[in-house]
């Protein structure tokens, strides 16, 4: 994976204004296969940040993460935790949709890992949500089995921080496996409540202690 810290270079590496990537052409199938490079919305200082995989076609259309299918299941989760969508930062791995919505490759992760980290580290949330199985084994590097560790929470290392993680099932899941919604709600309820945000949160600081 890169250390790139999301600066230019002269490799033909992207430029950051803020929180937002302006031009990339690092990989050459998703410069190729995006309409637009798809950043991170939501609060600048959130306590709260939901990150996925990569854009989908809604997603690219749009120039928003999460605004399909799966952005409405994740929607009525937050509205269920008492919290609305501009009440947290939601962002991707990777910044541009891959062909045919196949997964990232390894190549492609390390390339945008450099914004990502430069991101969470500007925000600095009390706590990040990793949704589904290529977030999750991204920033925790290794093997996750995300139906039985949805919900642990966990340190993980990006540049020079120390994030606080919390393994969520892909809002995704919900829709081919209804047994998964019950798991899904209540892991981003948790979420809420560790960060310190939503309704039946009692202080995200000496939540997150307790774990």
């Amino acid at each position: 994976m890169t250390a790139d810290d999301g600066h230019a270079g002269t490799d033909g590496g992207g430029t950051m204004d803020g929180l937002a990537v302006r031009a990339c052409e690092r990989c050459s199938d998703l410069v190729e296969s995006r309409s637009r490079i798809v950043n991170g919305v939501g609060p600048a200082d959130a306590e709260l940040v939901f990150l996925g995989e990569a854009p989908g076609a809604n997603e690219d259309e749009r120039g928003e993460p999460f605004v399909g299918r799966s952005g409405s299941i994740l929607d009525d989760a937050l509205r269920d935790a008492g919290l609305a969508r501009t009440d947290v930062r939601i962002t991707n791995c990777v910044r541009c949709r891959p062909p045919e919505n196949r997964d990232p490759t390894r190549e492609e992760l390390g390339n945008c890992r450099g914004y990502l980290g430069r991101e969470l580290e500007s925000v600095d949330p009390e706590l990040v949500v990793t949704l589904g199985k290529v977030p999750s084994e991204h920033l925790l590097d290794r093997s996750v089995a995300v139906t039985t560790e949805a919900g642990n929470v966990v340190d993980v290392r990006l540049g020079e921080r120390t994030h606080r993680a919390l393994v969520s099932v892909h809002p995704a899941a919900t829709l081919y496996d209804g047994s998964q919604r019950e798991t899904f709600f209540e892991t981003i309820a948790r979420a809420a409540d560790l960060a310190g945000v939503g309704s039946g949160s009692d202080g995200g600081q000496a939540s997150l202690g307790d774990y």
